[in-house]
C-alpha cells in the first residue's frame, strides 16, 4: 500500500480542519489567512481525490 502517507496526510488535514472549524464557532470570523489556508486545503483534497481516481484507488 504505497499511498499510506497520502492517507495519513489526508486524515491529518481533515482532523485539523475539523478542529479549526470547532474553534471558529467560539471565536471571530475567519481571518484572510485562515480563509486562504482552508481554500488551499480543499484544493489539495480535490487533487488527492483526482490522483486516486487516476491510479485506480
Amino acid at each position: 500500500m504505497g499511498d499510506s502517507e497520502a492517507d495519513k496526510l489526508e486524515n491529518y488535514l481533515a482532523e485539523k480542519a475539523k478542529q479549526d472549524h470547532e474553534k471558529e464557532q467560539e471565536s471571530e470570523p475567519l481571518s484572510a489567512y485562515d480563509a486562504c489556508v482552508l481554500k488551499e486545503s480543499a484544493q489539495i483534497h480535490e487533487l488527492i481525490a483526482e490522483a486516486r481516481k487516476g491510479t485506480g484507488y
